[in-house]
């Protein structure tokens, strides 16, 4: 595993579709998945790829939304229980979702939609009214996400997924394996905060991601990880809430509950091979809390976590 070292990464996200740097990086600029995209390719040929790359992204974007009426997310939905056909890259996202959700114990759940719905930390933000909160908790049940081969199937009618806590970690090792397949070697993945390394720097040394200090808005960073061929994600207070009435909710929200997850917890970085996993324990670990989410990690092979407690301090897990 990697060590940490006390020192930021600052990277800048313009949002442009392609450009090359005097160095000869080819960064892959946009806004995808909600969020800004940017993806470095460290080859004098990646250039080429760019309108590729775009595509593929954009493929993701119209796949997943929740919010295109087109899309398979949408359209399950909104099915009322009934049979949806769906991309066979949609049903083996929904498979890993729904494995991790048994893994974590329903600490990490796609089946939270009709919760997280009532939730808005971008123009209402406002706490939701217990009583709908009550009954949406009804309806999140991961064991009733059935899935047939491409045919998935709600069986509870009112239940519906939400894949954001583990999409954007799922299209980052897709975009690893496209890369890999054009014979790209080195390069760095950044989907709004979740990372992924293809090999190192062509220098050979590891990429450095910084792990941002969770009561700054400055991007002060408490620590550093450096990675090769790895996937950095964090989940923390910081980077979706709102505050009422002296509170601070953030998005990452307890299934047991419907609240933000309330506990010793600022922030959770998890450092593994495939960014659809460390993606979903990120969330999972921090509803955990630290105690149980680090015995967690430390119960998994190759995984290392970095979970940064509310005193601020930094606390290695391996």
């Amino acid at each position: 595993m990697k060590k940490l070292l006390l020192s930021l990464l600052i990277c800048s996200l313009l949002l442009c579709s392609s450009c090359a740097t005097p160095n000869g990086v080819t960064n892959i600029q946009g806004m995808y998945f909600d969020t800004v995209v940017t993806i470095s390719l460290y080859d004098k040929e990646g250039a080429k790829l760019s309108p590729e790359v775009e595509a593929l992204c954009q493929k993701y974007d119209d796949l997943l939304s929740k919010t295109n009426k087109e899309s398979d997310i949408y359209r399950l939905n909104h099915s009322g229980g009934t049979p949806v056909e769906v991309d066979a890259e949609t049903t083996e996202l929904l498979t890993l979702a729904k494995s991790y959700a048994t893994m974590t114990d329903g600490c990490f759940n796609p089946a939270l939609g009709s919760v997280t719905g009532l939730w808005d930390f971008k123009d209402k933000k406002a706490v939701p009214p217990s009583a709908d909160l009550e009954a949406a908790l009804e309806h999140t049940d991961y064991r009733h996400l059935q899935i047939d081969d491409q045919t998935i199937t709600l069986k509870d009618p009112l239940m519906e997924v939400d894949i954001g806590g583990i999409a954007k970690g799922f299209i980052a090792d897709k975009l690893k394996d496209y890369l890999l397949s054009k014979g790209v070697e080195n390069a760095l993945i950044n989907l709004g905060g979740n990372v992924l390394a293809i090999g190192e720097k062509p220098d050979g040394s590891p990429f450095k991601i910084g792990i941002q200090n969770p009561q700054e808005e400055t991007g002060e960073a408490l620590a550093v990880a450096e990675i090769d061929n790895e996937s950095v994600v964090t989940s923390g207070t910081y980077q979706r809430y709102f505050e009422q009435d002296g509170i601070r909710y953030h998005h990452l929200l307890d299934p047991a509950t419907g609240y933000p997850a309330d506990n010793d917890l600022e922030s959770v970085s998890i450092i593994c091979d495939s960014s659809t996993m460390a993606d979903a324990l990120s969330t999972a670990c921090f509803v955990m809390g630290y105690e149980k989410g680090a015995a967690f990690i430390e119960s998994l092979e190759d995984v290392q976590g970095i979970f940064i407690t509310k005193d601020l301090e930094v606390h290695e897990i391996r």
